[in-house]
């Protein structure tokens, strides 16, 4: 994590692109292929994730991106990023990436932190490419559940043993979470909660969800069935979640992948049960990690912008990520009354 959260470094000189000699060797280039061929858009955002993760390696730690992410999606957003830098374009492609991993890795931290090392379970939806449990040290004690569709965990599996196998770059492939489960469940259907149970998944536990990524492809009666599921859990234990929404203009950047928005998740979540939310859009001092040397960037553009605004003065859609925090607990739980009375008061 960049040392300077709300500075202002010096714009980072991306090197010339050098594919990985784990990324050459044929096994895991057949791999890459299946999926280029096989996987759809949802399932592809997975390595485009990734590529973000490797090639901001300078603020992000994860040795593993470059293998999840593959040849073809790391030289794609290599040759925007130059195209960037050569042009001074005020944000460079990938940023966007590069702070919600910041973001999701901070809360999550600041969370556990919150337990005081007490035993808590981390379950990501939609895990991906996801190498947290590999990469982060505040996992040591907790046991980690990432659930995904069968075939992404069979490859994300399949690419690690690759990497364990064919070279010395990653000789010590070590986990740093106290465990790590693989669920294949799809969480648009309706058994993913039953199967992570299955899997060892304990509702009585303190339990962080991290959904990044995740919800805009979902439709709408899907988002909020997985969000009210979780959100259900909070009159048992502690709860909390990390989860990345966008608004409504956001979605018609691709009105065939794009589906649930929220325009104000902040009022959302407290709505179905969660007792505390904070919202933070891309630039403010929490999701910054001094990232936007340009003051004129579109992040800071927007903020100035109130959130009710769908259109920007040039005509253009007013597109918002917003990187939302909640969490609730058996003794400070709303119910439906409590929290017309707070609302109304």
């Amino acid at each position: 994590m960049s040392g300077e959260e709300n500075g202002s470094p010096e714009v980072p000189k991306w090197p010339e692109f050098k594919l990985p000699d784990l990324l050459s060797t044929e096994a895991v280039r057949q791999l890459h292929a299946t999926i280029e061929k096989e996987w759809d858009a949802l399932q592809r955002s997975a390595c485009q994730t990734a590529a973000g993760r490797a090639l901001w390696k300078h603020v992000i730690h994860d040795p593993l991106a470059d293998l999840l992410a593959g040849e073809s999606y790391l030289r794609s957003l290599h040759e925007k990023i130059k195209k960037d830098c050569t042009n001074n374009a005020s944000e460079i492609s990938g940023v966007i990436l590069a702070v919600r991993t910041l973001w999701f890795d901070s809360k999550l931290e600041a969370a556990l932190h919150s337990l005081h090392g007490r035993e808590t379970q981390v379950v990501l939806l939609g895990a991906g490419m996801d190498a947290r449990a590999y990469r982060l040290s505040c996992l040591k004690e907790s046991d980690v559940f990432e659930v995904d569709l069968p075939e992404v965990l069979q490859m994300k599996s399949t690419l690690l043993q690759a990497a364990m196998e064919s070279t010395n770059e990653h000789p010590h492939l070590r986990i740093m979470a106290k465990s790590l489960t693989r669920v294949a469940a799809d969480i648009k259907g309706n058994d993913w909660l039953e199967k992570l149970k299955i899997s060892g998944y304990v509702p009585e536990k303190n339990t962080v969800w991290i959904l990044e990524g995740i919800l805009y492809y979902l439709t709408h009666s899907q988002a909020m069935q997985v969000l009210k599921i979780i959100a259900d859990k909070c009159t048992t234990t502690r709860t909390f979640l990390l989860a990345d929404f966008m608004n409504k203009p956001s979605t018609t950047l691709s009105n065939s992948i794009f589906h649930f928005y929220s325009d104000w998740p902040d009022h959302l979540l407290p709505s179905l049960g969660f007792s505390h939310v904070k919202l933070s859009q891309i630039g403010d001092p929490d999701a910054h990690f001094g990232l936007f040397h340009d003051p004129s960037n579109l992040f800071n553009k927007l903020r100035s912008l109130p959130r009710s605004v769908y259109t920007n003065p040039d005509g253009t859609p007013c597109c918002r990520l917003y990187l939302v925090q909640a969490s609730g607990s058996p003794d400070q739980t709303l119910e439906p009354a409590d929290l017309m009375l707070k609302i109304s008061t």
